[in-house]
């Protein structure tokens, strides 16, 4: 059974940091590519950022140089650093894994960027 747990949110201030995690389980972690989404209160689910099998980078141009997506194989985690905070950053994060066609996701960690 395909699992993932997030975990790492929580309230911060404008400019502030935070490191977010996602626990992996039920698939071989290091076989396929990661992401993080991310949906606002209201708002349609995003995608915010890809490390791929060999740990090549994207993210949306929002967070360009402000987040930082990583994993560590040998742990089955992902990791999402994410610095200089905005208001519109808040939201649930979640990690996603695709396998045969269908997007798995965690129950999210909820980010608030907040003064």
């Amino acid at each position: 059974e395909v699992q993932l747990e997030e975990s790492g949110g929580g309230l911060v201030q404008p400019g502030g940091s935070l490191r977010l995690s996602c626990s992996a389980s039920g698939f071989t972690f290091s076989a396929y590519h990661m992401y993080w989404v991310r949906q606002a209160l209201g708002k349609r689910l995003e995608w915010v950022s890809t490390i791929s099998t060999g740990s090549t980078t994207d993210y949306r141009d929002s967070v360009k140089g402000r987040f930082t997506i990583s994993r560590d194989n040998a742990k089955n985690t992902l990791y999402l650093q994410m610095n200089s905070l905005k208001p519109e950053d808040t939201a649930v994060y979640y990690c996603n894994v695709r396998l045969y066609g269908i997007n798995y996701r965690g129950k999210g960690t909820l980010v608030t960027v907040s003064s």
